[in-house]
């Protein structure tokens, strides 16, 4: 049976979950324009597995339509009873750019207690790129949660503001040594003296995969 608009949305309203699920999944075969208009119908969903794979797939589609993908995001961030779409929300406010939700972000990572959405929003504030961002990424560092602080270290990296350079280079001799690769990832991304004099010394790193990566920082230095 071909996959067409009617087809999907008549599963999109089946009672049975996983008929819609699988329709969400569905909506990637059909024209981008159209597969937008339909997935409205999921973001709603009773159940929360198929609002997560609506969520999610907004980060591609919402370009049909950044306005409207900006209030369904923020819809979902601020009001979704289940922490995993709230973060799925998080990751695609990132993947679509959508500055205009940094106040959203930074409420919902003071306020809620879910690592998770805390996670995501970090990440997504280092792929938005706005500097505005800093002092948000600034306070992943000093979380308890040491996922978070390396993904923040990731995510200032990304940001690419120099203002970041003394709060990363204390962590290129943390005893683990992922936050070490991931110090020498962002350092690569800054430059600078400072980030130079870290790479040599990250470049002799026992762990190889530090090692490589602080020789490709240094490569990347060179270039900008």
């Amino acid at each position: 049976m071909s996959i067409t608009p009617e087809s999907v949305e008549q599963l999109l309203n089946s009672e049975d979950f996983g008929e819609r699920l699988r329709a969400v999944n569905q909506l990637r075969q059909l024209d981008p324009a159209i597969a937008y208009k339909l997935i409205q119908i999921a973001i709603g969903d009773k159940n929360v597995r198929v609002r997560y794979a609506a969520v999610s797939q907004i980060s591609t589609l919402g370009t049909q339509n950044l306005p409207n993908a900006l209030e369904v995001l923020r819809n979902s961030l601020n009001n979704d009873p289940e922490p995993d779409v709230q973060a799925a929300a998080a990751d695609a406010l990132g993947a679509l750019k959508l500055t205009d939700a940094l106040e959203d972000l930074q409420q919902v990572y003071s306020s809620t207690s879910e690592w998770l959405v805390q996670l995501s929003i970090v990440a997504a504030l280092g792929e938005m790129g706005d500097p505005k961002a800093f002092p948000m990424l600034e306070n992943a560092l000093t979380s308890e949660n040491e996922l978070i602080q390396t993904i923040g270290i990731s995510a200032l990296g990304e940001l690419g503001d120099k203002r970041a350079l003394p709060l990363l280079l204390p962590y290129a001799s943390n005893a683990d040594w992922q936050i070490r690769y991931r110090v020498a990832q962002a350092l690569g991304r800054l430059g600078g003296t400072e980030a130079e004099a870290a790479l040599e010394i990250l470049a002799k790193d026992e762990v190889e995969q530090v090692a490589q990566e602080a020789k490709v920082g240094q490569e990347n230095i060179l270039k900008l």
